[in-house]
């Protein structure tokens, strides 16, 4: 089992900037990747940004230029800066992690989720 405790969240104005943090604890082994996802009121839950074994990072379009995610692999935590906030960033922000199982198989494992509320 992994266990995922998020931090950061909050209200901030249109402009403004927040920085998520994700520490995780448990079995480490075998993680495949680390990563944010976000979920609006009424829409499903959405990739944001991801950063898997080697450092590789996939970013929604939305998050491209303003958001950067990075991950302490000593620490085990994954941190999204997130810059130029925008109204339509507002949702609730979950950190994830992927982690394989078998050749075949991986657990994703979800964090309680932190919200953000960008508002003037």
């Amino acid at each position: 089992q992994v266990q995922l405790v998020e931090s950061g969240g909050g209200l901030v104005q249109p402009g403004g900037s927040l920085r998520l943090s994700c520490a995780a604890s448990g079995i480490m082994s075998s993680i495949d990747a680390m990563g944010w996802y976000r979920q609006a009121p009424g829409k499903q839950r959405e990739l944001v940004a991801r950063i898997i074994s080697g450092g590789i990072t996939n970013y929604a379009d939305s998050a491209k230029g303003r958001f950067t995610i990075s991950r302490d692999n000593a620490r085990n935590t994954v941190s999204l800066q997130m810059n130029s906030l925008k109204p339509e960033d507002t949702a609730v922000y979950y950190c994830n992690v992927e982690r394989r199982i078998s050749p075949a198989a991986k657990a994703n494992y979800w964090g309680q989720g932190t919200q953000v509320t960008v508002s003037s």
